[in-house]
């Protein structure tokens, strides 16, 4: 056994079954060693933020890690952005990035680089491996690492004679223990402060936002009359009909200053004090109101649910309160909003338990009024701010769950970040539904520059938004890496593709010009 048999092998045992991987030539071992491991799936991916934006999507839906595999520092860094955002989504993910042989390293050859240096931003925890002996050893501390603290990112960096060098054996994984349920003591003070007659809000994400936590976080508003909130962004939610809805901040300051406005005490779940995206001239960028005091319930690592379920005890809260969402199939659309029309036609005809990946941006922001009602499913967001990760998202969470339909909305600039993930969703024969909402803009940057008092915005400034000259085709884009492709101009011919998409196994590519 070398180094890059026992790589493999201690991942299949450590249930790590799936990598997406974009190779070079110090991973050729790792490569070959694929083949002595049938339990474990490799997928190609063209650009390495597929590699990584996939594992995110594959974590957030499996529950556990997937493993990429990275070529040297510049293709770990090609992968850096969408393990920026599986990091603010706390995705357990497994890099496993090849270096140079050690002793080739001191030669600076042209792709010499410092891999701890380009790893570090987006790892907990980082590992270069001395030898092919310790490699087994040190995959099993990965996987241990990326499974722990409410998942983290592991980075294994490999210099390419630890592949070929012998090894001894596997590595032993020891899974970490579960995640604690929050103290007795915040257990407590959480119920003191909902009986203290103060305004109350309570914000909450990550766990807490699967339907367990939502019935428990519902409770508790039912007895206590807390007003909950999600986020902006998270990681997943669980909604649809049959489980309880829940309002997320929304995504400008002045708006989250207005909504949770009066507050007096904000209880935090798993999150943090709102915060405004950006810094703007004479706008707040720490939100909670003046006077406001705040508490933790239960941090990103401890038990979200047993947390928010224990507090529900604790106060007598009232067992099934009303308020779970009732199912609303929406007629489709006859005119209007092309982009709205989108949601209503989705909400019309997804399958019951479907995935929804959200990169929608501008054209998103009426996806609430129709899913709140729509057949249950799994919500997954941006969670990092660094667009381009839908496309991968979905391409992982269809990987982990591949009797489900996936449907992703995203807008055309941040989908040309990491459009080859659509050669793979092919490759895969992946369930995707991809709409590209084709506004020929970044228009969200149309808006921020106004918002930002930027002055005498001119022709040539706008024109760094401007998609056109010439326009993005995705139909040809789509059809280019095999995927079967269909573009809508009005509302009728949204309400066609969307129905003929929905009712087809995928992957599909549907351009909607806005």
């Amino acid at each position: 056994m070398n180094g890059a048999q026992s790589l493999i092998g201690t991942l299949v045992r450590s249930d790590v079954e799936v990598c997406f991987t974009n190779p070079g030539t110090s991973e050729m071992h790792f490569v070959s060693a694929l083949d002595h491991e049938p339990d474990m799936r490799a997928v190609l991916v063209l650009f390495e933020g597929v590699a990584t934006g996939a594992a995110d999507g594959y974590a957030r839906m499996s529950n556990k890690p997937a493993a990429s595999l990275l070529h040297l520092g510049p293709g770990l860094a090609n992968g850096l952005a969408n393990l920026h955002n599986a990091k603010k989504a706390r995705s357990p993910v497994v890099n496993i990035i090849g270096d140079h042989a050690t002793y080739h390293q001191l030669l600076e050859a042209p792709l010499t680089s410092d891999v701890k240096a380009f790893a570090a931003p987006v790892s907990q925890w980082i590992k270069s491996s001395p030898n092919g002996a310790e490699v087994g050893h040190d995959t099993a501390a990965a996987v241990r690492a990326a499974n722990s603290n409410g998942g983290q990112i592991a980075s294994l960096i490999l210099p390419a004679d630890t592949a070929w060098t012998p090894a001894h054996d596997y590595g032993v994984y020891r899974r970490p223990s579960s995640p604690e349920a929050p103290p007795a003591s915040a257990i407590e003070k959480t119920s003191a402060l909902l009986s203290n007659g103060k305004k109350t809000s309570i914000l909450i994400t990550g766990q807490a936002l699967r339907a367990r936590g939502l019935e428990a976080a519902n409770r508790i508003a039912a007895k206590s009359g807390a007003q909950i909130f999600a986020d902006t962004f998270n990681a997943r939610t669980e909604q649809g009909a049959g489980r309880y809805g829940i309002k997320r901040l929304p995504y400008f300051a002045e708006q989250i200053v207005e909504t949770i406005a009066g507050t007096e005490q904000l209880i935090i779940v798993g999150s943090q004090s709102p915060v405004s995206f950006f810094a703007y001239p004479d706008i707040p960028n720490y939100l909670v109101p003046e006077g406001c005091a705040t508490y933790v319930l239960a941090t990103h690592a401890e038990n979200a649910i047993a947390g928010l379920e224990a507090v529900a005890e604790e106060i007598k809260a009232p067992q099934n309160p009303e308020g779970k969402m009732e199912l609303v199939r929406p007629d489709l659309a006859n005119g209007g909003d092309i982009a709205t029309a989108v949601w209503a036609a989705m909400a019309h005809y997804m399958p019951d338990n479907s995935i929804v990946v959200d990169e929608a941006v501008t054209s998103g922001f009426a996806s609430q009024m129709f899913l709140a009602n729509a057949p249950q499913h799994d919500y997954l967001q941006l969670t990092g701010g660094s667009i381009g990760i839908g496309l991968p998202l979905s391409l992982g969470a269809s990987i982990a769950c591949p009797d489900r339909k996936v449907i992703c909305g995203h807008g055309d600039g941040g989908a040309m970040y990491t459009l080859q993930a659509l050669w793979t969703q092919e490759r895969e024969n992946c369930d995707v539904v991809n709409i590209i909402f084709s506004n020929r803009k970044y228009m969200i940057l149309e808006m921020e520059i106004m918002r930002v008092g930027a002055e005498n915005v001119g022709p040539k400034a706008l024109d760094m938004f401007d998609l056109s000259r010439p326009s993005l085709d995705w139909c040809q884009l789509a059809n280019g890496m095999g995927v079967h492709a269909m573009r809508a101009s009005s509302v009728d011919e949204v309400n066609q593709t969307m129905a003929h998409c929905m009712g087809t196994k995928g992957p599909h590519l549907i351009e909607v010009i806005i």
